[in-house]
């Protein structure tokens, strides 16, 4: 009974641990950079397995210096209603359920806050565990930073290449260009290939991509020139009136 009770206590406490912990590094992480990702240490590794040594390239920059073209892109790629939602679009992840249920090609509902809270927090896979942690640091990172915030670490961390991560590292790469010079045709070729970056190429663009460029060029048209953080805030205040 004793080992029992002693047991108990052990998991309460490194339970509570793991939340302190965690609350501590996302409040950290709403000024600092992120340094490296779990996933950029894994392809490192998995790079050095295969006899490539480490390709890595990864240069954080602030979200002035970034398009906002390519902060459009993702968004009309990626997560449309990310200014509406805190976090999760459980409406996508209907509409995903559907569209798996009926035998088409497997797709995701994660919203650009739970693929940041995957890329600098946790690791890759789709076990229920590793999803419950993603749905604890998305209500985190939504409850701690702002939307700016989440788009700029986003868009600083994810994979855009085979060893290119971050959008200065893939402007560099595919365009020869600092990423606050991409153009709305470069920007939607970079966010056409998020779904799959190391299989797909942002320049040259295959036929499947150039398709994919079209369709989020059109949706940038819907949406204007850039996210409109400022009329997300008002919709905030409104609701709280």
């Amino acid at each position: 009974m004793k080992l029992l009770s002693k047991l108990w206590r052990i998991i309460w406490k490194s339970i509570i641990a793991f939340m302190l912990i965690s609350i501590l590094s996302v409040v950290l992480y709403r000024w600092l950079p992120v340094p490296i990702t779990p996933l950029m240490i894994i392809r490192s590794i998995e790079s050095v397995g295969d006899g490539n040594g480490v390709v890595m390239k990864h240069d954080w920059v602030s979200l002035d210096d970034i398009s906002p073209k390519l902060q459009l892109a993702v968004v009309c790629s990626e997560d449309q209603n990310y200014l509406k939602h805190f976090g999760v679009d459980w409406g996508a992840i209907q509409k995903a359920m559907k569209e798996n249920e009926k035998g088409k090609r497997l797709r995701g509902g994660s919203t650009i806050t739970q693929q940041t809270a995957k890329n600098v927090f946790l690791w890759q896979g789709r076990s229920y565990f590793r999803k419950a942690l993603e749905l604890w640091f998305t209500l985190l990172i939504e409850t701690f930073w702002s939307k700016e915030r989440i788009m700029e670490v986003y868009l600083n961390s994810i994979e855009m290449g085979k060893g290119i991560y971050g959008a200065e590292a893939a402007a560099q790469y595919w365009f020869k260009k600092s990423a606050k010079k991409l153009t709305k045709d470069e920007a939607s070729a970079i966010a056409a290939i998020l779904p799959n970056p190391l299989r797909f190429k942002a320049n040259p663009p295959s036929p499947y991509i150039s398709g994919r460029k079209m369709w989020i060029k059109q949706q940038m048209n819907f949406w204007g020139n850039k996210l409109d953080y400022d009329k997300y805030r008002d919709d905030d205040e409104e609701k709280d009136k």
